[in-house]
């Protein structure tokens, strides 16, 4: 039987934790897999993509606008392609419910990767009913922790695969060694945060939480990040007389800056497996993450491994911000904790999770 082709679907790439999952991924799958074909708005991949034919609409036009418009343009482009051709299977990393609606049309198979918790997109109970009819129609569908997977389940009433994201600790540790101008004085308490510049993320939380203690401690914040939130960010940090203590910029590889800091925060409203705390975390940096659905309490080991606090609660932060400055040694002790336990996160042993379970479609 002639091995089908296998149509990997990212409508829009924005640079975040995600799509460095994806690129992982499907590079992987490539050096394994022969006929992969990517979907995407975006252009000028082929340097991130190795052995993988991209097919994306020709005008600038969609590339330069929101994500909806990216999903539209790229549901045409598969439905074009499955019109002409049922000799194929989907992986769906992005706009999931519409590319699993398709491939049934066609009676094609489809792998659905969700990426964050349905805490975040699933808040009403219309929303809930369509996503449980939808989500239901997929051959398989793969998250990336055990906490999502429950939640799936009794939201949705859909069973799942969990797959960890595959953590490549030696080329966060090479990244690291990036030569960078370093931004933290010697002697202050040097904290970070990465992430997109949206409401998910909740900087204005870790602002809030720096505003509660400024005059107690030498704090420097540096925020790593891009997002339509700038400018709310900007202003609430000058109207809040703090800009000498705070940083803001972009860069693909923060994981230097990381290197630099004491304390790695996170802020989230939701996430799916957020690869940032990992990333710190085999930099050896504490953690200190809101215990938002899902991940942070799975990676962190339920405080074991790092110090959670309560959702948008920026006095509970501060609180655990101030516990870390005084007992340093207890919280180096949660972080090695935290790093020993790294190898359920191996490399190699996720992506042969992954190119078994494509192995079943194709």
């Amino acid at each position: 039987m002639t091995q089908k082709k296998l149509i990997l679907f990212m409508p829009s790439i924005e640079g975040g934790g995600v799509e460095k999952n994806f690129f992982i991924i499907s590079n992987f799958l490539a050096s394994k897999i022969d006929k992969i074909i990517l979907i995407t708005a975006e252009k000028n991949l082929s340097k991130r993509l190795k052995n993988i034919k991209i097919i994306y609409p020709k005008s600038n036009f969609w590339r330069n606008s929101g994500r909806i418009r990216k999903y539209i343009i790229c549901i045409f482009l598969l439905i074009k392609i499955l019109s002409q051709s049922r000799n194929f299977s989907v992986f769906s990393f992005q706009a999931n419910l519409y590319a699993i609606l398709v491939c049934k049309l066609f009676n094609i198979k489809i792998i659905s990767r969700s990426n964050s918790s349905p805490s975040g997109w699933s808040k009403n109970f219309f929303k809930k009913k369509i996503y449980r009819i939808g989500l239901n129609l997929a051959n398989i569908i793969i998250v990336n922790s055990i906490e999502f997977k429950n939640e799936m389940r009794k939201k949705f009433l859909v069973n799942t695969t969990h797959i960890y994201n595959p953590l490549n600790q030696k080329q966060i540790l090479d990244q690291s060694n990036e030569k960078v101008k370093n931004f933290f004085p010697k002697k202050s308490l040097k904290i970070i945060s990465v992430g997109r510049l949206v409401d998910q993320k909740n900087q204005i939380t870790l602002l809030r939480a720096i505003k509660e203690i400024k005059d107690l401690y030498n704090i420097k914040l540096i925020l790593i990040g891009r997002g339509a939130d700038l400018q709310k960010i900007k202003k609430f940090i000058k109207n809040n007389k703090i800009s000498k203590l705070v940083k803001i910029f972009y860069t693909s590889n923060p994981m230097p800056y990381i290197k630099q800091a004491d304390l790695f925060i996170l802020t989230s409203k939701f996430e799916g497996l957020p690869n940032v705390l990992l990333e710190s975390i085999v930099l050896k940096k504490m953690v200190i993450s809101s215990n938002c659905p899902t991940g942070p309490k799975e990676i962190l080991l339920n405080g074991k491994g790092g110090l959670l606090f309560k959702v948008e609660d920026y006095k509970d932060l501060s609180k655990k911000i101030v516990f870390y400055i005084k007992n340093k040694k207890k919280c180096q002790k949660m972080m090695n904790f935290s790093f020993n336990q790294l190898s359920r996160f191996d490399y190699k042993i996720n992506l042969k999770k992954y190119l078994n379970i494509v192995k079943r479609i194709i």
